[in-house]
């Protein structure tokens, strides 16, 4: 099946969502229609991939991980050297009134798709300089529930010969919508027939899938004998996803001991479990990967499903926060180190001369 770390259950509302739309020149935020919602020929993300953009879910009008979806796209706009022109808590709050013009405020199933054009160009130039206007920000907000059968089958991977990492430009430290080298390894992956693709870095070792994060399960050495053991790649040339983050979180907050380092492709074919996870999917496991059953061949795995309900939790202790607690940290996260400590906010410590703080 194409895209199954992505398969959905189809859902006719979204044929019908209305899209947000930041304009950068007029900086008008509007509510369009899906058929109606363009962008100019003249757009930087469309002329070049110039642009940037996250994956976010919401559930019961709540937005996952908001303050970690949106530092990580101020960082990524940084790196770019792109203002966006508004502070988190602004843009946070053009995804509810997306959300909410969608009536999505009682759902589990919504999907964000975030996107920020750098913005209007006078003519076709590459360089940031012949941009007008602020950038352009889209959000497409779905009805998307994850396709129940493709966990109960599980992944099937497939090594491709596209390799993640340039060792002169660390591109993956961010999300930007220039994703040839991801959409390459798709294409290889579904013309073998896989669910997904899995990548190497330019030193052969096992790094991450084309769309989702990687993660394997082996028993432990020495003193971990007899235990099981999550082995998680590197952060090195890899997508820097939350939800990889996250589930290594919640896996050692529960005793799972979890090792961050580099593996071979032997080592991944012989681990216990394998799992890929991401935003939208969560931990889905791997029964195969080059035609070699994983462990047992199962979906979901022990492990992973242990997994599964550590994560969901620790989703659910994350939405019942409620919006306005949410708000809240993203307009903390707003305000400089500083004078956060003077509002009081954080609980942060700082070092001072008379060693109080």
């Amino acid at each position: 099946m194409v895209a199954a770390t992505h398969a959905v259950v189809p859902d006719t509302r979204n044929a019908s969502i209305l899209i947000g739309m930041r304009d950068g020149m007029s900086g008008e935020f509007r509510l369009v229609p899906r058929e109606q919602a363009t962008v100019s020929v003249f757009d930087s993300a469309f002329m070049l991939g110039d642009g940037i953009w996250e994956g976010i879910r919401s559930k019961q009008g709540v937005i996952q991980f908001a303050k970690d979806h949106l530092n990580r796209l101020f960082e990524s706009a940084k790196a770019m050297y792109m203002d966006l022109g508004c502070t988190r808590a602004e843009l946070l709050d053009m995804i509810h009134q997306t959300t909410d013009a969608n009536d999505m405020q009682t759902s589990d199933d919504v999907h964000i798709r975030l996107m920020v054009s750098r913005g209007l160009k006078r003519t076709p130039h590459q360089n940031p300089a012949s941009t007008i206007g602020l950038p352009l920000i889209v959000i497409i907000a779905e009805h998307k529930r994850p396709d129940p059968s493709i966990s109960e089958r599980g992944l099937k991977l497939m090594t491709v010969h596209v390799r993640r990492g340039n060792p002169d430009v660390k591109d993956e430290m961010w999300n930007h919508m220039s994703k040839a080298t991801d959409i390459q390894a798709c294409i290889q992956s579904n013309a073998m027939g896989a669910d997904e693709a899995l990548m190497l870095d330019d030193r052969g070792y096992v790094k991450t899938c084309n769309s989702t994060n990687f993660m394997i399960v082996r028993e432990g050495l020495d003193d971990d004998a007899g235990k099981l053991v999550i082995w998680s790649p590197t952060k090195n040339n890899q997508m820097q996803g939350i939800t990889r983050r996250r589930t290594i979180a919640v896996c050692r907050a529960a005793g799972i001991k979890v090792i961050e380092q580099d593996f071979s492709l032997t080592e991944a074919y012989g681990a216990i479990e394998a799992f890929c996870c991401g935003t939208f999917p969560a931990q889905i496991s791997v029964t195969h990967v080059d035609g070699r059953q994983i462990g047992d061949g199962v979906s979901p795995g022990p492990m992973v499903s242990h997994i599964n309900k550590l994560y969901a939790e620790h989703v659910k202790a994350d939405i019942q926060r409620g919006r306005e607690a949410v708000v809240t940290e993203v307009r903390e996260a707003d305000l400089s180190w500083a004078k956060r400590i003077g509002a009081g906010f954080g609980g942060l410590w700082v070092p001072v001369a008379n060693g109080e703080h």
